[in-house]
């Protein structure tokens, strides 16, 4: 069986439905399972069991030999929570028990880290492995998902093939449950389609102008996409961004949403809050070279076409789970 840890969410969600689309039903699905809304995110897909995140690690370790694969999407994301010891338990020892399993079992294994891994961005955006020990996260978030990576860096014994995904700006269905932390494109359909208008942070850097601070968007079915590839393919094993390569603006975005709703641009600016203007990114761009030179060819879909696809085909849909 193929174990999906975090199923209930965002992007575990997505890839259950495209692994059932590859004809892959026999899959347990991992996570709290505490939310009748999040549910919605499984309605109409296959699996064979559903477990409990705090059941799973030691069923796993007794029971191994089941399984053959292992994506470990499960994780707390939330960027404004600052208690260090709730990330140390479910971001980092969580998946080090996975790892370690998985490592004594012969099990490969996809898991999620985060662009958040990268700060400021003033090291760059690049997936060496060598800077890794240098990158200063800005919250707990990105610390914990840092701390795991420099952790698996320095393993002698690995599972017999890994990868760890530094997401960056993911969009798309299923993530509506996500409160402040979903997409912006969430959250412009729904502030255009209640207001008719949409309000961008203003800048507050002379080197940008309003609404050209820059960001990697992705969009989910791309993601899933790459995880795919891993799953299928024997690729070499280590951390690999997982952006399109292309930075956009937040008006491009916001352009495009309206576009895609037929409603005219109706776009203003307010001030970015102060408690999180000292560490706002004005910039993010994944480096893809090394995913390139594994051999993954799939073309990413550009930002216009990706919000399109999301705004007509499912967030003008009343039910499109």
């Amino acid at each position: 069986m193929i174990v999906v840890t975090g199923a209930a969410g965002f992007i575990a969600s997505v890839l259950v439905g495209a692994l059932n689309d590859e004809g892959e039903s026999d899959l347990l699905l991992v996570d709290k399972f505490e939310r009748e809304d999040k549910m919605k995110n499984l309605a109409n897909k296959d699996y064979l069991q559903l477990m409990d995140r705090d059941l799973f690690i030691s069923w796993f370790s007794e029971n191994a030999k089941e399984v053959e694969f292992v994506f470990h999407l499960g994780a707390r994301t939330d960027t404004t929570e600052f208690d260090k010891s709730i990330f140390d338990k479910l971001n980092l020892n969580y998946s080090k028990s996975i790892w370690t399993i998985c490592t004594e079992n012969n099990i490969p294994l996809v898991y999620a880290s985060s662009a958040a891994t990268y700060g400021d961005g003033s090291l760059g955006y690049n997936d060496s492995h060598s800077i890794v020990e240098q990158l200063k996260p800005l919250n707990p978030y990105g610390e914990s998902k840092n701390n795991f990576d420099k952790w698996v860096l320095k393993q002698d014994k690995t599972p017999p093939s890994w990868y760890g995904l530094k997401f960056f700006n993911v969009y798309g269905p299923n993530e509506f449950h996500k409160g402040r932390m979903a997409s912006v494109i969430f959250h412009s359909y729904n502030q255009i389609k209640k207001t008719g208008g949409m309000k961008l942070f203003r800048s507050h850097r002379p080197d940008f102008k309003d609404g050209e601070q820059l960001r990697d968007f992705v969009y989910v079915k791309d993601v899933v996409e790459v995880m795919l590839f891993f799953f299928e393919f024997d690729a070499e094993s280590g951390l690999y961004n997982l952006g399109t390569g292309k930075a956009r603006s937040f008006l491009d975005l916001t352009k495009a949403t309206f576009k895609a709703m037929g409603i005219k641009e109706n776009i203003s600016f307010i001030d970015t809050p102060e408690d999180i203007r000292d560490k706002y990114q004005y910039f993010t761009e994944a480096n893809m070279q090394k995913l390139l030179n594994q051999g993954y060819a799939v073309p990413f879909y550009d930002l216009e076409a990706g919000v399109e696809d999301y705004v007509k085909q499912f967030l003008m849909k009343e039910d499109y789970y």
